[in-house]
Formats: C-alpha cells, sequence, structure tokens
C-alpha cells in the first residue's frame, strides 16, 4: 500500500509533464504541415515555437503565439466561411489534456505581410469560443481522441492579411492561482473575397493583456463542480459590424452558446476585462489520469 501511495504522486507528475503543439493546419482541406519545436524548419504557415510546455502565467510574453514563436515563411489562403482546423498533437502521440475552453483570434496584419508581421504589435478580435457539451463533456476532450479542431472564418470578414491564433487554456490545474495552462499557436493566412466585416474597437485586445491570473475563466476553483457556471475569458466573441460586400450573402446567426457556458460582455470598452464562466463534471479528473492527460 505504501508502494503504490508513491506511485501515484510519481503518475501524476509524469502526466504534468506531457503537453503538446499544432502539428498541421487544413483549411479547405488543404494542408498545412507545422514544424516540431526545436526541430528543422520547414517551409510552414504556423509559426514554429521552441518548447512544448504549457505557458504560465496570464501576463507572460508567450501568451502571445507561444513560446519563442518564430515567423514562418508562408502564407496560407483562406475565404470568409473557411473551415479551419487544427491538429494538436505531443510528441509521437495525441492531445493529453480533456478539461478547458478552446478560442480563436484573429488580428490584422494591415497592409504587412504576415510573414513579416510582429505578433506582439497585434490587435486580436475573437472569432470562435467552445467550453462544454451539452452532454457535460469539454470539446477539448475531441483532441484526445484526435480529431482536429475546427473553426470558421466569419463570413462577412474583410479581405486582408490576417494573423489566426488558436488556444487551448487547460483548466485541470486552475483550482489554484496560476495553475492555468496556455496552449497558443498562430499561422499566417490571406483572406479573399468582397466583404467588409471589421471588428469595433472595444473587441480589441493585446496578448498578453487580455487575462489577468484571477479572472473567471482563469481561475476556476470550480472547475469539476458539475453544477458550477464557467464563464469564458477575454473579450467577446467580434460581431464584425463593418457592412458587408455587395455580392456577400447575410451574415450567419451566432453560434449558440455550449451548454453550461455563458458569455457576458464587457462593462466597458476595455474587453481585455470581459470574463465568462462554464461547468464540469467531477469525473473529469478520472479521465484525465486513464487517458493519460493531465
Amino acid at each position: 500500500m505504501k508502494s503504490l501511495s508513491l506511485f501515484v504522486p510519481l503518475l501524476v507528475a509524469v502526466l504534468v509533464s506531457a503537453h503538446g503543439y499544432v502539428a498541421e493546419i487544413t483549411i479547405d482541406s488543404k494542408r498545412f504541415p507545422g514544424n516540431v519545436p526545436r526541430g528543422a524548419k520547414k517551409p510552414s504557415i504556423i509559426r514554429q515555437i521552441s518548447d512544448i510546455s504549457p505557458v504560465k502565467g496570464a501576463n507572460n510574453p508567450s501568451v502571445n503565439c507561444g513560446p519563442n514563436a518564430q515567423l514562418a515563411t508562408e502564407v496560407g489562403n483562406a475565404n470568409p466561411g473557411s473551415t479551419i482546423s487544427f491538429d494538436w498533437k505531443v510528441p509521437n502521440g495525441k492531445w493529453p489534456h480533456n478539461t478547458g475552453p478552446m478560442l480563436t483570434y484573429m488580428a490584422s496584419c494591415g497592409a504587412t505581410p504576415c510573414n513579416k508581421f510582429d505578433s506582439k504589435k497585434a490587435k486580436w478580435f475573437k472569432i470562435d469560443q467552445v467550453g462544454r457539451k451539452s452532454n457535460g463533456k469539454w470539446f477539448q476532450e475531441d483532441l484526445m481522441q484526435g480529431k482536429p479542431a475546427n473553426v470558421k472564418i466569419p463570413s462577412n470578414l474583410a479581405a486582408g492579411n490576417y494573423l489566426i491564433r488558436h488556444e487551448i487554456i487547460a483548466l485541470h490545474l486552475a483550482t489554484q492561482p496560476g495553475g492555468a495552462e496556455f496552449y497558443p499557436s498562430c499561422a499566417q493566412i490571406t483572406v479573399g473575397g468582397n466583404q467588409k466585416g471589421a471588428p469595433a474597437a472595444s473587441e480589441l485586445v493585446s496578448l498578453p493583456g487580455a487575462y489577468g491570473d484571477n479572472d473567471p475563466g482563469i481561475l476556476a476553483r470550480n472547475v469539476f463542480n458539475a453544477k458550477s457556471t464557467y464563464v469564458f475569458p477575454g473579450p467577446p466573441v467580434s460581431k464584425l459590424t463593418g457592412s458587408s460586400g455587395p455580392a456577400a450573402a447575410p451574415a450567419p446567426a451566432t453560434k449558440p452558446e455550449p451548454t453550461g457556458c455563458k458569455s457576458k460582455k464587457p462593462s466597458s470598452a476595455n474587453a481585455a476585462s470581459a470574463t465568462h464562466r462554464s461547468q464540469h463534471v467531477n469525473r473529469a479528473m478520472r479521465g484525465v489520469v486513464s487517458d493519460h492527460s493531465h
């Protein structure tokens, strides 16, 4: 019995060390492989990071695009309404975590090609956020099954050069301040079409800067309480209130929030102060260990 009590903390420690990165992005069925962190650098649209470890601390500079994220050489083509799939992996394995939201942001590179744009200067707007499904499981858990995270480019988004940033916030340790694990990944795209949709100034945030370590949704003391409510961190999903192009189809209705999650608009123009909350089932922690996640 004593040996078992010693083994469990060691097992947890091993699981804690398992993390990942975006190995590939697909835009409307066209695949764009990424580079392994610290590996040989090949042409890609995905900005290569130096470390698969989580980013800790909401004000950590690596919250921007990941640890030591480097400019990528290529730019992928997309259109309003395109589906972008993010394939999260660990070296030689599947994504290990199952607790916490997935958020997607975009930022205009302006007239600068995004393979030359400094992401530290980016002003980000949120285009998507997912938390829990109606069955109580997090969408993040799909990654453990080898499925990608799928996000649609807004149908009324203006043409231009953009960074797209997909982020997982793993909350399995977030019952204490500083426990949240941030996994951001950035890619470089050009959006075509003739749409005119643009974010409002109040919907733009800097990263880091949009979150605080004690914000609801980052500090999640009740994350394993099935009766708790989770509020998404950061700004609300942008409404892209700019008018559509002359040949544009009407923008689709806003995507409904997953069951057990809700959003609220920020009380001021500073969208960085907006926060949000969600539910989670108590058995999630058991799933973390049994599925070799943590």
